[in-house]
């Protein structure tokens, strides 16, 4: 049994364990308590309108679910999510280093879904029955007309060849702190009571999330030992052949200011990892790096729950993202045309990034309600990329990019309408900071206000 089996096998198993536990609870002649979970109802409100079902609060998501409800009031909007509360992973970074707390990145999706009119749902989806268009939850069964799939990215440690154990042990001890929540708690633990040494990051290969974050989070590490004294070294470890995004900026910066407290090595494609000697070989040559502590940020892919509802596919960039149509994000197979992917587990070699996802999430809103409406498309608008990245803290300095995207046909041919900022020295890199946290609030407010 291969890997992906092993995945399959155990959400599969998970599934059914749940829905027999429901079915036993309810035939059971002693309970009093309907049973809820995969089987049985979701307890929701009767639909009013045509209901589209959005799973995934993250960027896309909650922009799916607000422009839904926005251009289509008639529609019953339901956002599904397991998290309670929304914690941001842009911004992250600065939180890592201790420059913004954790109260400007945590937001109330309760409070989203009173503002925008729609409900909210917590609850984990575990599959789709396509025939009869319900999505299966850990909370019920909910009927959909149409249904948002945004489960964002998930970790694809396949590509080290390292062992179940290991890969464990490496989400638990060295997380890649690219999911929001408790990973990006531990690493700002980690560097906060960093007592010296490397201290080791990883850039993945394929489309990983936020391209040019490995990069400001290895300068605002070194910025952090820089101003607290202490002695260690970001080492970081890229599989790519050069700095991806931003380039001359984040190579000026390393130059610069972190000549003796970041080790750039690209081409570092890992082999092996022993954690128990604290050594990992790279490359080619098989290079051996020891390291104190770290974080190691492997490839991604899209989230399982797209290869559970038949709707995934193996693309150029990583495994299992969404078989789509490019321009209307709609999952290409699926016979009532009602299913859609967005966000992170795309397959369009787009940023991984919040503004990215949020625009296009603002789109597909536009054109669900726009097919309530009178069954039509709206023209396909690009995504936008906004991201400014922070190359020291106090003060903080940043450099950026906006961009949107063009075609050839149905192939993504790049960027277009680009605007770079990669002077992060003088009154630019200060003015690009400011930026960043203007930005950040502007998005909070958009996602979470009417």
């Amino acid at each position: 049994m291969n890997r992906r089996d092993i995945l399959k096998y155990s959400l599969v198993s998970a599934v059914a364990a749940t829905f027999a536990a429901s079915v036993s609870a309810s035939e059971s002649k002693e309970t009093t308590v309907l049973a809820v979970g995969v089987g049985s109802p979701a307890p929701l409100p009767e639909a009013t309108g045509p209901r589209v079902v959005v799973v995934g609060g993250g960027w896309s998501g909650l922009a799916v679910a607000k422009y839904t409800k926005k251009f289509a009031p008639n529609a019953d909007v339901v956002l599904v999510e397991r998290r309670s509360e929304f914690i941001s992973c842009p911004v992250s970074n600065l939180y890592v280093v201790g420059e913004v707390d954790l109260e400007f990145l945590t937001h109330d999706y309760l409070q989203a879904a009173r503002e925008n009119q729609y409900n909210f749902f917590n609850a984990t989806a575990v599959g789709v029955d396509k025939t009869n268009k319900i999505l299966k939850t850990s909370n019920g069964d909910i009927k959909y007309d149409y249904l948002v799939l945004a489960p964002g990215i998930e970790y694809d440690y396949a590509p080290w060849g390292i062992d179940l154990v290991t890969e464990q042990r490496l989400r638990t001890e060295y997380p890649a702190a690219f999911i929001p929540g408790s990973e990006h708690m531990t690493l700002k633990n980690k560097v906060q009571n960093f007592k010296g040494g490397n201290f080791i990051l990883t850039v993945p290969g394929g489309n990983y999330r936020c391209l040019p974050a490995p990069y400001e989070r290895a300068c605002l590490i070194a910025d952090y030992f820089k101003k607290h004294k202490i002695k260690g070294k970001v080492l970081l470890l890229d599989e790519n052949a050069e700095i991806t995004i931003k380039k001359e900026g984040f190579q000026s910066a390393f130059n610069e200011m972190y000549k003796d407290y970041i080790q750039y090595v690209p081409n570092a494609k890992i082999i092996s990892i022993d954690l128990d000697k604290k050594t990992v070989v790279i490359g080619e040559m098989e290079e051996s790096y020891t390291f104190a502590d770290g974080a190691f940020y492997p490839h991604v892919r899209g989230g399982k729950l797209l290869e559970v509802c038949g709707v995934a596919q193996d693309t150029a960039f990583n495994k299992m993202e969404g078989n789509i149509d490019p321009f209307t994000y709609e999952a290409i197979g699926v016979e009532n045309k009602n299913i859609f992917v967005s966000g992170d587990a795309r397959p369009m070699g787009y940023s991984k990034s919040g503004n990215t996802s949020n625009t296009e999430g603002r789109y597909l809103g536009q054109l669900i309600a726009q097919r309530i409406k009178d069954g039509n498309d709206i023209p396909w608008v690009s995504p936008l990329t906004v991201c400014y990245s922070s190359v020291s803290a106090k003060p903080e300095r940043a450099i950026s990019i906006r961009a949107q995207y063009k075609f050839e046909g149905k192939t993504l041919a790049g960027f277009t309408n680009v605007e770079m900022s990669e002077q992060w020295k003088g009154k630019v890199g200060l003015e690009n900071g400011k930026l960043l946290d203007a930005w950040a609030k502007r998005l909070y407010a958009d996602m979470f206000h009417a």
